[in-house]
Parts: C-alpha cells; structure tokens; sequence
C-alpha cells in the first residue's frame, strides 16, 4: 500500500492573517502498473517564477504529469517498489505514457526506466535506498542522501525488497543541446 502523505498548505485570510487553507492527505496522485506500482503523488506545483502565492487556490488539483512548465516546480513523493516485482516486464513507453510524457523513455538503452526531463531536479531519499543510474555508471543513495539530477537521461533501480520513497522538487530547464557539450 502506498505512502499517505499529510499536506498542509498555508496561505491569508481576508484580513491578511497567516492561516492554513489546507491540511489533508495529498489526494493528487498515480499508481502506475506498468511500472510495478510505483506511486506519485503531488503536492504542489507552480507555472511561473516568481510564483503568485495569493488566493486560495490548490496547486496540486490537476492531473498528476512528469514535468513542471519551463519555469514552473513541481513538488512531490515517488515511492519506487522492488525491481524483483516488476523490473523485468516493465513498459516504459506505457508508463511514462501515464504521466503525459511517452517521449521522455530512452527506448535504446537496457533498463526500461531510462529518461530525460527537461528539468533540474533535487531529490532527497526519505527511506529506503535506491540506485541513481546514468548512461555511464550508477550510485547507491540511502536515507538522507540527495541528488540534484540536471537534465540528464537517468533511471532509479530500487535492488531491496522494500519500497523507496524519494522527495523530489523539480524545476523546469532549458532542455541541455548535446551538441554544446560536445563542442565545449
């Protein structure tokens, strides 16, 4: 069963008062199959920076999606379930497909869950532990470890037998030109 995650969100009454417009289970959240039930789950999300913190509107009451806007943030949980359950008939197409990004899989590389965002995103493993993996090599990260994750095709291998939850602040990026990095 997924992680419940208790949001609060605060905000201005009518007379300019500091208050709390929100506290209740995040309710704007995936469970994803095609990925072995990895579950996202939103807690926020801004389009523009600087972002408009009047009203009182809920920046999570939309459908769940991979990427922020170019210069929006998305804040949210992803809890990664055992590989041993899923990994080997994952369909990544499928998956992404769930959040609204099919195009993001890197369907040329081995592991299924290989992908790019045009993002920089900052993530810190809650619990758990979980495998950062690049093109190139990989690193196992645990409690309390961060990453900030720049625009790079990556995917997450969770090798334990308990779910992974990782907090992740994304931002939207300008997409990275692989033919500047070779150049320079």
């Amino acid at each position: 069963m997924p992680i419940r995650t208790r949001r609060l969100v605060t905000g201005h009454d009518d007379t300019g008062k500091s208050c709390f417009i929100f506290d209740s289970e995040a309710t704007s959240a995936i469970t994803i199959d095609a990925m072995g039930g990895l579950t996202v789950t939103d807690c926020w999300e801004t389009e523009v920076s600087p972002a408009n913190n009047e009203g009182m509107r809920d920046g999570a009451d939309r459908k769940v999606h991979l990427e922020p806007a170019p210069t929006g943030t998305i804040f949210r949980t992803v809890e990664f379930p055992p590989d041993s359950g899923w990994k080997d008939g994952a369909d990544a197409v499928a998956g992404f497909a769930a959040l609204g990004a099919k195009n993001v899989a890197d369907v040329s590389h081995p592991d299924p869950n290989m992908h790019r965002t045009d993002t920089i995103d900052y993530a810190l493993v809650i619990s758990g532990e979980i495998w950062a993996v690049m093109d190139t090599e990989e690193r196992l990260m645990r409690t309390g470890d961060v990453i900030v994750q720049r625009g790079t095709n990556h995917a997450w291998r969770n090798r334990t037998e308990v779910p992974c939850l990782v907090l992740f602040v994304q931002c939207g990026a300008e997409r990275v030109n692989r033919e500047n990095l070779l150049e320079g």
